[in-house]
């Protein structure tokens, strides 16, 4: 036996149900960046860190600047209800979109964290978006 296969795999209706349950909260920049190619993205992204400074000078394009401190039912009313919030923060090093998710998600509304956040898509070599409106991803 290795390290590997000392604990042996779960069946394959475990595994299913895991996997799921992992992409029912979360994507990745590449799906985000496809959706939003199609200029009709299903969903609200929302930039939940830093200073409007910092948003600024560089974020996801079509990305909405909502810190997470400032989530509040009577700031989530602009949008209807049922509504998919896709949030972000700086990358694997921040816990601001954790946080923004779960105020969301408490607030009894869908959300899914875009995972790698702004170091992910850095990583990706995907372009991004400055100054103080949400920009767009072109094709």
């Amino acid at each position: 036996m290795s390290y590997v296969t000392d604990i042996p795999a779960a069946s394959p209706e475990i595994a299913r149900d895991h996997f799921l349950h992992r992409l029912s909260v979360k994507t990745d920049c590449s799906d985000v960046a496809a959706t939003l190619r199609t200029g009709e993205p299903d969903f609200v992204l929302l930039h939940v860190v830093g200073s409007p400074q910092a948003y600024e000078r560089r974020h996801v394009p079509g990305a909405l600047h909502l810190p997470h401190r400032e989530i509040s039912a009577g700031r989530m009313a602009e949008w209807p209800a049922g509504t998919l919030f896709v949030v972000y923060c700086a990358g694997p090093h921040c816990n601001g979109a954790d946080r923004a998710a779960f105020k969301l998600a408490s607030l009894g509304l869908p959300v899914k964290i875009m995972i790698g956040g702004i170091s992910g898509w850095q990583d990706e070599e995907l372009p991004f978006a400055s100054g103080k409106e949400p920009g767009t991803l072109r094709a």
